[in-house]
């Protein structure tokens, strides 16, 4: 693909495993300044070492606002600005049937999935807003969703019902903000060979944990997807999720 995202500093959630941790190297492989954030400071740091001067690693926990707003207010005074935010920190555990589940650890889902997303959503639009690197300021934004966002699936009520929160925080944001240059977009990869999926396999709960590993995409398709949103390219999808589950969208991409 022909991005460089020279100059350019991107904040990316749940940075320390998975499609966070492709993300950052992806990013900084287009010439982004990145900055990780997560809650596990150490793994975030290793990560940073690796990538270099271009990386910078800020422990971070989304269901806390004062953190978020911390991250950013790193973010632009270490690189100079925040052009690109991935919202990718979530979680699916503990997988339960409603009638089985705790109301602490639900709420522990939404925290992370809903209320970080929003955080994350706020914070950012303040330095992008004010964003020097462009005349009128302004970036863009990638929510990561999932295909629970319009589907109901046994055991997934908190995964499914925070994600249709995020998809509809994306239409918002979008219908808000569009016109400020601040451009917000949802990725719907499908799934996803992670630690996730692991935890999917042995619940052993709805079609998806019976799913074949080789099933699955890497992580490193899904970082291509966002480096490909952060461009033109990706304009027309913004206010609403990109599929990577299609022929269609991995060709986009450029991953067939």
């Amino acid at each position: 693909m022909n991005i460089d995202l020279s100059n350019k500093t991107a904040l990316v959630t749940g940075a320390s495993q998975g499609i966070g941790e492709a993300a950052v190297r992806k990013l900084a492989e287009y010439g982004a300044n990145v900055v990780l954030c997560a809650r596990s400071e150490a793994a975030i740091q290793s990560i940073g070492d690796e990538i270099g001067a271009q990386a910078l690693a800020v422990p971070c926990d989304v269901t806390r606002y004062t953190e978020v707003e911390n991250a950013i207010k790193k973010a632009c005074s270490h690189f100079g600005s925040l052009d690109i935010l991935v919202n990718n920190a979530g979680t699916i555990e503990p997988i339960a049937r409603l009638e089985d589940s705790d109301p602490e650890a639900w709420r522990g889902v939404v925290d992370v999935n809903q209320l970080g997303v929003y955080h994350c959503l706020r914070a950012a639009y303040w330095a992008m807003k004010s964003n020097s690197r462009t005349s009128e300021g302004g970036g863009v934004i990638i929510n990561i969703s999932s295909g629970a966002a319009t589907s109901a699936l046994e055991g997934w009520s908190h995964y499914c019902a925070t994600k249709a929160a995020v998809l509809s925080l994306t239409r918002c944001a979008h219908n808000e903000w569009n016109g400020q240059g601040i451009h917000v977009v949802g990725l719907s990869p499908g799934t996803v060979a992670t630690d996730m999926q692991t935890a999917i396999k042995q619940s052993g709960v709805n079609p998806v944990s019976e799913l074949d590993w080789s099933q699955h995409i890497s992580p490193e398709w899904v970082a291509e997807a966002i480096a490909w949103l952060t461009s033109d390219a990706g304009r027309k999808y913004d206010g609403g999720d990109f599929s990577l589950k299609t022929e269609e969208g991995l060709r986009a991409v450029g991953l067939i």
